[in-house]
């Protein structure tokens, strides 16, 4: 499955690029994270409660940055297993252009998933999936845009 969006945060690309490297900023922004640990500059170790159709499982993951293109990108990648309920990974490509006082956030992701969340069927995994990261990246821009007024 594949997702993609763009999003305009009122703060400039270095504020925006910060926040992103935050994981107390992550950990509020996604949703059902319950812990988020940075074990190095570029490894993250999270715990994430998610429901997704019946099935509910908590997903312990690591995820791996790598910022070659910083701060006008970078991209990820991770992995999560959520026990009987099965696994998550993927990765995602993100870009930050300068537009004025605003930054404009565009990302693309690719995720796979197996176990019992992947015979629920792809039209509800992609349903959720989009409502997942539309929640993050709103409160992710709410978090940002006050900051950057502070």
């Amino acid at each position: 499955m594949e997702l993609s969006d763009e999003i305009r945060i009122t703060a400039p690309r270095d504020v925006v690029y910060r926040a992103l490297n935050n994981p107390e900023i992550l950990k509020e922004c996604i949703p059902g994270c319950e812990e988020l640990t940075q074990n190095s500059p570029d490894e993250l170790e999270a715990k994430v409660v998610l429901k997704i159709g019946p099935v509910k499982a908590k997903f312990a993951g690591e995820v791996t940055l790598d910022k070659t293109n910083a701060p006008g990108g970078f991209s990820l990648s991770g992995e999560g297993k959520g026990g009987a309920a099965g696994f998550a990974k993927g990765g995602a490509d993100v870009t930050l252009a300068e537009d004025g006082d605003e930054t404009v956030l565009t990302y693309t992701a690719k995720v796979d998933v197996g176990g019992k969340i992947a015979q629920l069927g792809s039209r509800l995994i992609a349903g959720t999936a989009k409502k997942l990261s539309g929640k993050f990246f709103t409160r992710f821009g709410e978090i940002v845009s006050e900051q950057s007024v502070s």
